[in-house]
């Protein structure tokens, strides 16, 4: 079949990304809308054959670098980003998950953290989600499934990932993420896959347009204010609200009690992370559109669109929280009642900062063609092949350790002191991850969602499960 033959065959079967293959055909485009035909014709095609069997996962051969080593640094980031809010003793700023009022050290990383990290690391995460879907779609497509089928497993693999954050929000982790990727994948997936190129850039275009609207009202409506009050106290000494119902499930002793309070908050996170910030569909629906180009399985064909995003997604996204981070050192000094105007800045910067980390992993994968990825690559490599097992894993090594309901160790650490456990935390789950990888076997969760996520097709009905051709 000549239209199959021009699709692409990774898939994406974790869950902040896919699993991203490298076949000898490359999908030929020539403008903004070339890549639907091809879906739409493969599924017309499918209707009249006999049901095909659900594609299984791809091997290790198949696989880009680019996106697995992008996951696996990525997952530190998300460490250093994530903990801060495990120092549930210590009275958190305004304008960020970091404890106000340490000593210099500590403010000295928690402003570092504030640039590279805060923001920045779900959108990118968010993007890859996006890219696999498509790479998951096509997959299937490429070996016959049928729409329904191919359709049906999209559907079942985000509700398992809403149920899993879920769990994981019960037991251990009330800012999962996984959730959130599940709901918003859920919609996105019925509203815009077999979408036309040039809509899904028109809608990526909306998006970005209304963080940047939001950004720049934001900063209106703060000079307004600091106007009014004409001086005040700056974020970096002044707890909030906000930061003490982030705390709760942290500092909540009674570990039952504490698991309510982590499920009671985990709906807001979803809903907040997921849909009401922007950035996160805004990063899938783009994905969508990048992934039909096959832009991170052959960056050597987009290498001038990866250097300017790279460059201008990181410069954008390391200079809008700059006067956050200067907040946060005491190196200046805004009314309280503006500096919320900062963490829209931040979230708006962090979209564009995201989209740039991909593009410098492109590059990377780019510069790897064709060659061996060396002991820390391949370490990397293991960590991004079982993301969302090595982000639980996280919770596992951080949660009964840190917060108040475990040993409590939380309350005695500082900024710098938590982001050196974070590395430590990272570290504990690329050796769990190359463990895996030397002994052959996919990470836990990453088993356990393909298992419930490839059920029965009508081309199985008996449940054998998928295919491995």
């Amino acid at each position: 079949m000549a239209g199959r033959a021009l699709l692409p065959r990774g898939e994406g079967d974790i869950a902040f990304a896919g699993d991203t293959s490298a076949p000898g055909c490359r999908q030929h485009v020539g403008n903004a809308d070339a890549a639907t035909p091809h879906i739409l014709k493969d599924s017309a095609m499918n209707e009249n054959q006999p049901p095909v069997p659900l594609r299984g996962p791809s091997r290790s051969a198949e696989r880009a670098p680019a996106p697995d080593l992008a996951r696996g640094m990525m997952l530190l980031l998300i460490a250093l980003a994530n903990t801060p809010l495990y120092l549930w003793a210590s009275a958190h700023s305004l304008s960020s998950n970091h404890p106000a009022g340490e000593g210099t050290l500590d403010n000295a990383v928690s402003a570092v953290l504030i640039v590279i990290a805060d923001l920045r690391v779900y959108p990118m995460f968010a993007f890859l989600f996006g890219y696999g879907i498509v790479q998951l779609y096509l997959r299937q497509q490429a070996a016959g499934v049928s729409e329904a089928d191919a359709r049906a497993l999209l559907r079942r693999r985000n509700l398992l990932l809403i149920a899993f954050g879920a769990a994981h929000a019960l037991l251990l982790w009330y800012g999962d993420i996984i959730g959130a990727y599940g709901l918003v994948g859920l919609i996105l997936v019925a509203l815009f896959l077999r979408r036309s190129d040039r809509t899904l850039l028109t809608w990526a275009g909306i998006g970005t347009g209304l963080l940047t609207l939001g950004a720049l009202l934001s900063v209106a409506g703060a000079v307004f204010l600091s106007g009014a009050e004409g001086g005040g106290a700056s974020s970096a000494s002044s707890p909030g609200a906000d930061a003490d119902f982030l705390m709760a499930p942290i500092a909540e002793e009674n570990p039952l009690w504490a698991a309510v309070l982590r499920i009671a908050t985990w709906p807001t996170v979803v809903i907040g992370q997921g849909l009401l910030t922007l950035a996160v569909p805004t990063a899938i629906v783009l994905a969508f559109w990048a992934a039909r180009r096959r832009i991170l399985e052959e960056p050597w064909h987009h290498l001038p669109l990866l250097r300017r995003t790279a460059v201008v997604g990181i410069a954008v996204g390391w200079l809008g929280p700059v006067p956050n981070a200067l907040i946060h050192l005491g190196l200046i000094t805004v009314p309280e009642a503006a500096v919320w105007v900062f963490s829209i800045v931040q979230l708006a910067t962090g979209l564009v900062g995201g989209i740039g980390y991909v593009a410098l992993f492109g590059l990377i994968g780019a510069r790897l063609r064709g060659r061996p990825l060396g002991r820390f690559g391949t370490a990397v490599s293991a960590v991004g092949k079982r993301s969302m097992s090595c982000y639980i894993g996280q919770s596992v090594l951080c949660a009964p350790i840190l917060s108040a309901w475990g040993l409590g160790l939380g309350a005695h650490l500082g900024s710098a002191s938590m982001a050196l456990f974070a590395v430590g935390v990272w570290l504990a789950t690329l050796a769990f991850a190359v463990l895996l990888e030397r002994a052959g076997k996919r990470g836990p969760a990453e088993v356990a969602l393909r298992r419930l996520a490839y059920r029965r097709t009508t081309a199985d009905p008996a449940g054998a499960g998928p295919t491995t051709r």
